[in-house]
């Protein structure tokens, strides 16, 4: 094989390997949006359940604050 067509396909791996290496950082950092937004959801919950219980005038929101755990 001749040494441009070697030096040729030499890139054209090295391109697909960095196309492969960018998407699993993409991958990776839409990953972690998921899982920061999942606990964001659960957090905000919890939240508005004890607001909602103090907003009714209710004395007991103690146990709705540990049940929601």
């Amino acid at each position: 094989m001749p040494r441009i067509a070697r030096l040729l396909f030499a890139d054209d791996d090295q391109e697909g390997a960095d196309r492969q290496t960018a998407s699993l950082a993409g991958l990776a950092v839409a990953l972690l949006l998921v899982v920061i937004g999942l606990f964001l959801v659960r957090t905000l919950h919890a939240k508005c359940v004890v607001e909602d219980c103090l907003l009714a005038g209710r004395s007991n929101c103690d146990s709705v604050l540990l049940a929601s755990h």
